[in-house]
């Protein structure tokens, strides 16, 4: 049987529930991660390739998308 996603919403996330959960158990197994919005968990998922989150993550830590 397939492991399931272990959805997990940040910390950051207590602005009233406008936010995303990611699956990142998923990873290392399928080499996705899933995303979807906190407020339509039934609603779609999007998975998005491991690396390219890694991507994304890096990115936001190292503020690449901060507003000017």
């Amino acid at each position: 049987m397939p492991e399931p996603p272990c959805w997990f919403t940040s910390s950051y996330s207590s602005n009233g529930g406008d936010c995303i959960e990611v699956a990142a158990n998923l990873a290392a197994t399928r080499g996705i991660v899933p995303v979807r919005d906190s407020k339509a968990v039934d609603g779609p998922v999007v998975a998005v390739p491991a690396t390219a989150f890694a991507a994304f993550v890096a990115g936001v830590q190292g503020g690449t998308f901060d507003s000017v």
